[in-house]
């Protein structure tokens, strides 16, 4: 898994989209996270957004209730970290992106996943499949924030360090 970095533009994410649709860039805490999973972006997707199946395969996760649909406007509500979170999805574009945020104990986060497909997959099952590339970024920002930025920004990052690695690992599983 690769480790937190700096924006450049080749790993850039399109932040020139409509306003809630990207990371605050002018909040106290930003994260930007990737990884490189061994199984199709099918597979990788389709895991990634059946958001009421989330603590079945993501142990930081203790429950989700979401009924759907997988579209803008869409709500859940899961419970992480000790912390009771309602997410909003804000952008789906299928099999590249989804975006969601929302208010949680005086934290106002806002959290993009991309998926690109890059390099071949090893194994003679996999032939003409490519690997896929999942980039996460989130910013925190709200009073919580403000008081404790770097233990909040390693707190962050650790989270999403395990969302990657459990991520990577049940998709290459079921891959």
């Amino acid at each position: 898994m690769n480790t937190e970095h700096a924006e450049s533009a080749e790993n850039a994410m399109n932040t020139e989209t409509a306003p809630g649709h990207s990371v605050d860039e002018d909040v106290p805490v930003v994260v930007r996270l990737s990884t490189t999973v061994d199984a199709p972006l099918a597979t990788v997707w389709a895991l990634h957004t059946d958001i009421g199946s989330w603590a079945d395969w993501n142990t930081d996760i203790d429950s989700v209730d979401f009924d759907g649909p997988l579209a803008p406007g869409a709500s859940f509500r899961w419970l992480t970290h000790g912390l009771d979170i309602t997410s909003t999805i804000r952008e789906v574009v299928p099999g590249e992106r989804i975006v969601w945020g929302g208010p949680a104990h005086g934290i106002e986060g806002v959290h993009v996943w991309t998926f690109e497909e890059n390099g071949e997959r090893t194994g003679e099952a996999a032939a003409g499949e490519r690997t896929v590339t999942v980039r996460t970024e989130e910013s925190w920002a709200g009073a919580p924030i403000e008081e404790r930025p770097e233990e909040m920004r390693e707190a962050l990052r650790q989270s999403l360090e395990s969302w990657l690695s459990r991520l990577r690992s049940e998709a290459e599983r079921r891959g």
